[in-house]
């Protein structure tokens, strides 16, 4: 990871915000059940980064790479489990 070029830090480090939010709402909305709320909250973050780069390669705006994507989920996927650990902080 410390070979990424500076855009791949940056979708790595919104990722992980994108993972916070979507895990707090889904926990929000499914009230605690939490597995389900991980899946959903990971698809979900599939769905926005890797569609995020389709919309960069269908129009031209931006520039495709997947390896933004893939930073953009293994950012996301962190948030998530932070998400996580905080509620089972609370939770204990």
């Amino acid at each position: 990871m410390k070979k990424w070029e500076r855009d791949k830090w940056k979708h790595f480090y919104v990722g992980i915000g994108i993972g916070m939010i979507l895990q707090s709402v889904a926990v929000y909305l499914f009230n605690m059940q939490l597995v389900f709320s991980y899946l959903l909250t990971f698809t979900a973050l599939l769905v926005i980064c890797y569609g995020f780069e389709l919309f960069s390669l269908m129009t031209g705006k931006g520039h495709y790479e997947i390896m933004d994507a893939i930073a953009g989920i293994l950012g996301g996927s962190l948030g998530i489990v932070l998400i996580c650990l905080f509620i089972f902080l609370q939770s204990a």
